[in-house]
């Protein structure tokens, strides 16, 4: 799991997109899993004192090769030292609107060349994931650019009302590190402004397309900075599917869009009754607030995205 933090400044209203860059702090890599190959050149023979970890839940350490207990991603010995990939973020046409087709074009450049990645590993099924989040938070996508011969990504997208969007890349260059790195698009127009979305606590259960989804907290008031662990409890389970990869997807986020979450679930319990399904996140809240959190989840080849609003207080 990993934490990225921005400061929001005052910004004109011009006709034209602004892109700004953030610092991420990594909170909690074990409720972070993913699935992928590691590459092949980080792996070693087996010696009795190597450590294999995992690249993603680095406090899965094993004295042999294998894959992750916990996410499936093949153990590497040794993990190499935190790199943050520069994204260049541009858009087609530059003069940005609502509602509108635009292509992002997304540029990673290696730290050390400074030149484009060429490889990338996959997770979960892709080689890059996109989270677009509005300051509102009320538009949430999950998406997948696709890959240029250049080496860039390309994604066609909307975005459906004025203000500020929150871009978040998660990739994992081969022979580096996975990275989550957020951008920051403005959309111009009537109603712009920079004010933090206003969210009351809702964890009350949800109907989505073709599911029933509840939501219990362990312990009931989380506190930041403590874990907090999320059980989601699906039903009905006929036509239940894996969706890239994953048995579920979360993105978490504070209501300044300051602290963004990616995670995925590290354990999946099925009752003998099959009447339904229940899946554990762990997450570690930064900061006291209420963070809007999203879910996903897949029966019968419908994507489910549930939403709830978690208040998070500090110890006392």
């Amino acid at each position: 799991m990993r934490v990225f933090a921005i400061v929001l400044l005052p910004v004109l209203l011009l006709a034209q997109q602004a892109i700004a860059p953030s610092n991420p702090q990594q909170a909690n890599p074990a409720a972070y899993p993913i699935s992928a190959n590691a590459p092949a050149a980080t792996q070693a023979a087996p010696q009795d004192d190597v450590e294999w970890v995992c690249p993603m839940d680095k406090d899965i350490r094993m004295k042999a090769p294998g894959k992750c207990p916990r996410c499936g991603m093949t153990l590497v010995a040794g993990i190499p030292d935190e790199r943050e990939y520069k994204v260049e973020l541009s858009t087609k046409p530059r003069v940005l609107k609502p509602n509108e087709d635009i292509q992002l074009k997304l540029d990673v450049e290696d730290p050390d060349s400074h030149k484009t990645v060429q490889n990338f590993e996959v997770m979960h099924e892709r080689l890059y994931h996109l989270f677009l989040v509005s300051q509102d938070m009320q538009f949430f996508r999950h998406v997948h650019p696709e890959k240029q011969p250049d080496g860039t990504f390309l994604l066609d997208a909307k975005f459906p009302h004025p203000g500020m969007y929150r871009i978040l890349s998660d990739f994992y260059p081969t022979g580096g590190t996975p990275q989550l790195i957020a951008r920051t698009v403005m959309i111009p127009g009537a109603g712009f402004k920079l004010t933090p979305a206003k969210l009351t606590a809702d964890v009350e259960p949800k109907d989505t397309e073709n599911m029933h989804v509840d939501l219990r907290l362990d312990p009931p008031q989380p506190l930041a900075g403590f874990k907090t662990m999320m059980f989601f409890k699906l039903t009905p389970t006929e036509g239940l599917e894996q969706y890239i990869g994953a048995w579920g997807h979360m993105m978490s986020a504070s209501s300044d869009l300051i602290d963004m979450i990616h995670t995925h679930p590290i354990y999946v319990n099925d009752p003998d009754d099959k009447s339904y399904k229940e899946l554990q996140f762990n997450m570690i809240f930064p900061r006291p607030g209420i963070y809007r959190v999203w879910v996903q989840f897949q029966r019968k080849g419908v994507v489910n995205t549930a939403a709830f609003n978690i208040p998070v207080d500090e110890l006392k």
